[in-house]
């Protein structure tokens, strides 16, 4: 669809109105008080292709959320549709638990195609059950079953799903030992420096951590990361720091276990974010994108850690073969129209763009993203960024010992603003008005966060980064008059 049909529509009619409003009462009356797109996205999709979605009332809306990153190639893609309808005209089976199938082995194969090489060339793989959080588990399993260690490393600010072990990865309470480090970040950075600087203290800490016999952290079964935090606040890992971590992993005997759920499929740039830096995980942990906007979940592993006996990981939905053929197609189709590299050049360029909102604003603290997935970070105008007690400025320069090269010593942060949720949560209300989809992350839900589909078009991109430009004036204006919308 063109930019113009993908505009809000105009009024509704008092039947579309009426099918509308219903439709979300009945919902608030009989569904879980844990809800959660649905309170902040009161719109109700009948139809949707591509970057559009149409709603139950008439309006159309540009979609920049894609099913939380599910729907690498949008709503509805041709091939997609043609892939589910080849199954379902076939007379194949569309559920067969973890039985060999056609379907499943074409979907193997290109998976297999897609992999970093020094995993595919020696990768097994285990389907799982129907959603990320259930690859989580199935890795936490493998790893600790290898090694017959029970601990796991995990990183402040992750999200890796809501079932035990894998919210406790993600810094909830639960049964699995997590073992929490520091993930390093530029405007946020625990140590108050930033950059390489605060990526290599973030290294130093993990190797005392883990080099201590008094830290408290006993050898653990693996370590888990994602490539980019993307419930966190969308935070790309430095590719050096990566780098390292694979380092300190690999001498330790430690299984590496990369969580692609989101940033897989040619997301960031590149098919899978680990290729950035060149780094093969000793597990991959794949969701969302590969099941083609259908649910499906594997674990990718080396072989040495296939150590399982025979029912030792089983689920009923493994074997969804509407979602196979799905997935399969979605990977060919990312693969052979290079839709990682085009994801890259726009991705950079709306990135650029992005970034003049934080030059215009002082509600906007930072910009940041790779690829398609990218971040506004709002926070309060009104607290101007200053020195602390040590008389670090907020870009971490202003002592004598700092102008001379030397890192704050811990507890001499820089000082960025304070997040601001409430202003994210407008821009996302006026983002709506204008009829623009975008989700909130981050730690205090004051990241606007964008994930289009791979197929925008630069002139879909334009609109997105126009309705947003919009929005945050809108909000930026409303607060300096002391506004506030609901």
């Amino acid at each position: 669809m063109t930019v113009t049909e993908s505009a809000p529509g105009g009024h509704a009619s008092a039947d579309e109105h009426a099918l509308h409003e219903g439709i979300l009462r009945r919902q608030s009356a009989r569904e879980s008080a844990a809800r959660t797109y649905a309170r902040t996205l009161p719109i109700v999709p009948v139809r949707a292709r591509g970057l559009t979605i149409e709603g139950a009332d008439g309006r159309r809306y540009l979609d920049c959320l894609s099913g939380a990153g599910t729907l690498a190639l949008g709503h509805n893609h041709p091939v997609v549709l043609a892939a589910v309808r080849k199954v379902l005209e076939s007379g194949a089976p569309l559920h067969a638990l973890d039985l060999a199938t056609p379907v499943k082995d074409v979907f193997v194969t290109e998976l297999f195609a897609t992999l970093p090489p020094g995993l595919a060339a020696r990768a097994r793989v285990q389907f799982c059950g129907p959603a990320g959080t259930d690859a989580v588990e199935a890795a936490l399993k493998l790893v600790r079953t290898a090694t017959g260690r029970t601990t796991v490393m995990a990183f402040t600010g992750a999200y890796h799903g809501m079932t035990a072990g894998a919210s406790a990865a993600s810094g909830h309470a639960g049964d699995v030992r997590v073992a929490r480090l520091p993930y390093p970040q530029d405007y946020r950075c625990p140590f108050g420096v930033g950059g390489a600087r605060g990526a290599e203290l973030a290294a130093r800490y993990t190797e005392s951590v883990l080099d201590d016999p008094k830290s408290g952290v006993p050898q653990p079964a693996g370590m888990i990361l994602e490539p980019v935090q993307g419930e966190g606040g969308v935070h790309p890992a430095p590719d050096a720091w990566l780098r390292r971590m694979r380092r300190i992993t690999a001498e330790r005997s430690i299984p590496l276990v990369a969580d692609e759920i989101q940033t897989g499929v040619g997301r960031t740039g590149a098919f899978w974010a680990v290729d950035h830096s060149g780094v093969t995980p000793d597990v991959m942990v794949l969701s969302k994108a590969i099941g083609g906007s259908l649910p499906l979940a594997v674990v990718v592993y080396r072989d040495d850690l296939d150590v399982w006996e025979p029912g030792a990981h089983a689920g009923t939905f493994r074997g969804n073969q509407l979602a196979m053929a799905a997935g399969a197609a979605t990977l060919a189709h990312v693969r052979e129209n290079r839709l990682a590299e085009r994801a890259a050049a726009l991705g950079a360029r709306m990135l650029a763009r992005l970034g003049r909102l934080a030059e215009e604003h002082a509600c906007v603290g930072e910009v940041r993203g790779r690829g398609l997935m990218l971040g506004v970070e709002l926070v309060d105008p009104e607290t101007e960024p200053g020195r602390d007690d040590s008389g670090i400025a907020a870009d971490g320069t202003g002592t004598a010992a700092e102008d001379q090269g030397v890192a704050p010593m811990w507890g001499s942060f820089p000082k960025p603003r304070p997040a601001a949720p409430a202003l994210a949560a407008a821009v996302q209300r006026e983002c709506l008005r204008r009829g623009l989809i975008v989700e909130l992350g981050g730690r205090h839900a004051s990241v606007v966060r964008l994930l289009p589909p791979l197929t925008i078009t630069d002139e879909q991109a334009a609109a997105v980064l126009d309705r947003l430009a919009d929005a945050v004036d809108a909000v930026a204006r409303d607060h300096a008059g002391g506004i506030a919308r609901p």
